[in-house]
């Protein structure tokens, strides 16, 4: 049987449900390509990424799919070439792939399920992402997501913990769990189906979560983020501004104060690095107000920054606000840059000298640390965890040499 050629862009949800659309979609010559829709620039990514689909595949289906598909799907259907489109509501649905209608796109406000999806493993990744909540019921200014996610919605969860079972039977040491807004999981919170998942695979090595809210860490699952061994210490934290003013129009929930306090609780339990996503030149941001964000890459020790700068998205309020001009928001999501740089590279130098359990993801041989940092050595089996004794930096990754004892 055929099996498609996939490609995703944007988030580890769209990776997590790529795996299953490569079992959905088979069965013919086709090309899919899973559409991100989080900026501007993320559409015009999709819509060249189609293009040189099409250039590579002359004779294949091509189908488009994801975000910007379910947003703007007679956008797409309008582009030469483009066979069909299949929106967020349908992607995960077998009929939709065997029907043959140019345009499969419903109401994505009208879907109130989720499911952790059922491809086999992930065949091209070591590590294994699990969808356990898609969707978002808060509306943040600057964001187009829940028009093409739909609103919040969990999967149980005895089904995440089969689906977390299945993976690490098939091999995978390393497991993910995605969302749209994570920590909205529920019911019961994203603490217990934590909980539940470490009780009900113990042969699971390493667990990671995807991007947190910092406002909605609640007690439990703070616990289990600064003292559970097999739950890693690295955390992505959707942060967005330092600046209130700035957090305030993003209609964020909150403070500048309430991150760094956060942080703050979490480094003083546990050697935890932290991620962050930030938008730089969002609408009104005077200098001062800028100056705020760049600080708190300092102020919450973000060694793993996500810098994006801030794309108008129609029909948003924010597209409707005053706005910065592009080349300033270029040029302070470069500053922004090169303070998580060189704030990343401090940290990565500290690492020297240090033992590491590196989770070996590609041939070469390159994969991450627990605590998510980059590492690359001369030998490991891809798919191995291995001890490695850490010997230098370039400033973005760490170099490693195999020790004799692996990780457990």
């Amino acid at each position: 049987m055929p099996a498609p050629h996939v490609i995703t862009l944007g988030c580890r949800l769209n990776a997590a449900e790529s795996e299953s659309i490569r079992t959905l979609a088979a069965g013919r010559d086709r090309v899919v390509v899973n559409s991100c829709a989080v900026t501007q620039s993320a559409v015009a990514e999709t819509r060249a990424a189609i293009r040189r689909a099409r250039r590579d595949h002359p004779a294949a289906e091509l189908v488009v799919t994801g975000c910007a598909a379910q947003i703007d799907p007679h956008g797409f259907a309008a582009m030469a070439e483009v066979d069909r489109v299949i929106g967020n509501d349908a992607k995960l649905d077998p009929q939709a792939w065997q029907g043959a209608a140019p345009v499969v796109v419903g109401d994505i406000m009208r879907v109130a399920e989720t499911a952790p999806h059922l491809a086999p493993s992930f065949t091209r990744h070591v590590r294994a992402f699990v969808e356990v909540q898609n969707g978002c019921d808060h509306r943040c200014t600057f964001c187009i997501i829940p028009y093409g996610r739909g609103n919040s919605r969990s999967a149980p969860v005895a089904q995440v913990v089969e689906r977390v079972a299945a993976l690490v039977a098939a091999g995978h040491r390393e497991v993910v769990l995605t969302g749209v807004d994570l920590t909205s999981y529920g019911p019961p919170s994203l603490a217990a189906l934590v909980q539940a998942i470490l009780l009900g695979v113990p042969a699971l090595d390493r667990m990671r979560l995807s991007s947190l809210d910092s406002i909605e860490i609640d007690d439990a699952l703070f616990e289990l983020l600064t003292g559970e061994p097999r739950l890693m210490p690295h955390l992505h934290l959707s942060l967005q501004a330092g600046d209130d003013m700035i957090l305030k129009r993003m209609k964020r929930r909150h403070a500048r104060a309430d991150a760094v306090r956060m942080v703050d609780r979490l480094k003083a339990r546990r050697d935890i690095a932290i991620g962050a996503d930030l938008i730089a030149g969002f609408p009104t941001e005077t200098e001062a107000m800028f100056q705020n964000s760049l600080k708190l890459i300092d102020d919450c020790d973000i060694v793993h920054a996500h810098i994006f700068p801030y794309s108008p998205r129609s029909g948003t309020p924010a597209a409707r606000m005053p706005q910065v001009a592009p080349e300033v928001r270029r040029a302070r999501a470069a500053q922004l840059r090169a303070r998580g740089a060189e704030r990343r590279a401090g940290w990565l130098s500290t690492l020297i000298g240090t033992e590491q359990p590196v989770l070996i993801e590609r041939p070469g041989t390159r994969g991450h640390a627990a605590n998510f940092a980059e590492v690359t050595c001369a030998a490991a089996p891809v798919g191995a965890v291995a001890m490695l004794r850490i010997t230098g930096s370039d400033g973005q990754r760490l170099v490693g040499t195999a020790m004799e004892r692996q990780a457990a």
